[in-house]
């Protein structure tokens, strides 16, 4: 970013950000991570409620998306020592600050969609 004529970056572990934005989607960009987020922002979630919730979703590139949340601190993973194995997803509280950014996209979306498109019902 420029500032007065100099160009400025922010630097944090290790990576050089040109801009507020770059920091921003390197934690939520993608197509995923926002949705993951946006499932999780009122409630602790197993694997298997996220992937109903995002049908579209494999559960491979699930379980990546959840792992690079994880390693940023965003969501945190609980095991449970039971049989079957039960693990269950929700943000941190460093990962809840970003509820109101998701409410604002989210918004955002949801009045382009309707007033660029139309909702239908999906059938199966």
């Amino acid at each position: 970013m420029i500032i007065k004529g100099k160009e400025y970056a922010f630097k944090m572990d290790g990576k050089l950000y040109h801009c507020a934005m770059d920091v921003t989607m390197d934690y939520i960009g993608g197509k995923w991570k926002t949705v993951v987020l946006w499932y999780l922002r009122n409630k602790t979630m197993r694997f298997g409620e996220l992937k109903k919730q995002i049908p579209e979703i494999t559960e491979k590139m699930l379980s990546i998306q959840l792992k690079a949340l994880e390693d940023d601190g965003v969501i945190q993973r609980k095991v449970f020592a039971e049989v079957p194995l039960r693990v269950e997803y929700s943000l941190t509280e460093f990962g809840r600050s970003l509820i109101p950014v998701l409410e604002a996209i989210a918004k955002w979306g949801r009045t382009l969609g309707e007033t660029e498109g139309k909702l239908v019902e999906v059938k199966k």
